[in-house]
């Protein structure tokens, strides 16, 4: 148990999604452990006595955004409902408690909200995530705590500007300090993906861990894939990018066989995208700043759909990648994707994240998300400049 305290611990800091100081786990193994920042495990340690579960995270994100999102809520909320497709997915909503309503014991208060809920921002303190049953579940579920956060705070940012004192120079030194250069440089790609198995085998995971290391997927979301002849290679569901030996599916393309029954839920997808651009590979993952990108829409305010993130029916571009709605898994997203990626080896899904293809090989497709995210980051830039980033004058 302690070694998977320590890897996670390590993944957390490899993703910087939390402060090197500012991390401890809980976990039940013979007895109780809780390791890590000391009053953060105790926190832990005290909540996760009071959860049927076998782990808990308690971490201070490295970005303040989560804080900022509870200032910025109004009096008498309780939670923060972010629209992008993970916590949809996977959280529905993130509860919140406010400092002002820390005193005394926090853990009885935390174990109540984690009975029902993944995670929870501590304002102050930090994010507070649950794992039913191992210790990687919650490392995910901080991984989405962390994601949808960034994603809301960036997205309520470009449409109300900043409100609260000291909330510009905090995210001037995330652009400055915290956003790193993203780019396939330095990396190295099989050139024309062979038929061979172990070839293709191998390429996977090495790609799987280049989208990892680059951020270009968070936790285990994001999925990979490659066809050779009759059969389609794709990472399982629930895999992580970064450690998928053993963890790809070898699946008949004609769905012939039972043996896609472990394989990731957009196996569908893959196999549609495949039939109708003759693609050799395909990449999935969930590049923030193009999940920020994807759900502002000019229309919003005259359009009767509701629910845009599955039943919007319009086509938009990003720097020219077609932008389409669909749910995921066997749903729309099944759909909507493979007409439209065609042409320009890329799709955004809307709230969801970005599908590339690579007519020969996984260097197209790398080199292609990249080059999604980079124009989603600098139009995201672009559009809060073009409002000085401000509706007030803190």
């Amino acid at each position: 148990m302690r070694d998977q305290i320590s890897k996670y611990t390590g993944k957390l800091l490899a993703d910087r999604s939390a402060c090197v100081d500012g991390i401890a786990f809980a976990a039940q193994d013979d007895v109780l452990i809780a390791a890590g920042a000391p009053e953060l495990a105790a926190l832990a340690g005290a909540t996760l006595s009071r959860l049927n579960s076998l782990a808990l995270v308690a971490a201070r994100p490295s970005l303040p955004f989560a804080d900022f999102l509870i200032a910025r809520a109004g009096q008498g909320e309780e939670c923060i409902v972010p629209q992008d497709t993970e916590t949809r997915t996977f959280l529905h909503d993130i509860p919140f408690l406010r400092r002002k309503d820390l005193a005394g014991d926090a853990a009885p208060i935390l174990a109540r909200l984690l009975g029902n809920r993944k995670g929870v921002i501590v304002e102050g303190v930090g994010i507070v995530a649950v794992g039913a049953i191992t210790v990687e579940q919650s490392f995910i579920n901080y991984s989405s705590v962390f994601h949808s956060t960034f994603v809301k705070y960036l997205q309520d940012v470009l449409v109300d500007g900043f409100l609260l004192p000291g909330e510009r120079e905090a995210f001037d030194s995330f652009r400055q300090e915290w956003l790193r250069p993203l780019s396939a440089s330095g990396l190295d790609f099989v050139g024309a993906l062979s038929l061979e198995k172990e070839e293709i085998l191998a390429e996977i995971e090495r790609v799987g861990r280049y989208t990892v290391e680059r951020g270009l997927v968070d936790s285990f979301f994001g999925n990979i894939s490659a066809v050779a002849g009759e059969r389609i290679y794709i990472s399982q569901t629930a895999a992580s990018l970064d450690e998928l030996k053993g963890c790809i599916d070898p699946v008949p393309a004609d769905n012939s066989s039972t043996t896609g029954i472990t394989a990731s839920s957009e196996l569908l997808a893959h196999r549609k995208i495949y039939e109708q651009t003759g693609a050799r590979v395909i990449l999935h993952g969930h590049p923030k700043f193009s999940v920020v990108m994807s759900m502002l829409c000019d229309k919003k305010a005259e359009c009767a759909i509701k629910d845009c993130w599955k039943d919007c029916p319009h086509v938009r571009e990003l720097g020219g990648t077609p932008v389409v709605a669909g749910e995921i898994g066997a749903g729309g997203l099944a759909k909507r994707v493979p007409p439209v990626i065609g042409a320009s080896g890329s799709a955004i899904v809307y709230g969801h994240g970005v599908f590339t293809l690579g007519r020969e090989g996984f260097g197209e497709a790398f080199a292609a998300m990249v080059d999604v995210e980079n124009f989603c980051r600098e139009e995201y830039f672009r559009r809060l400049g073009s409002t000085n980033g401000s509706k007030s004058d803190c």
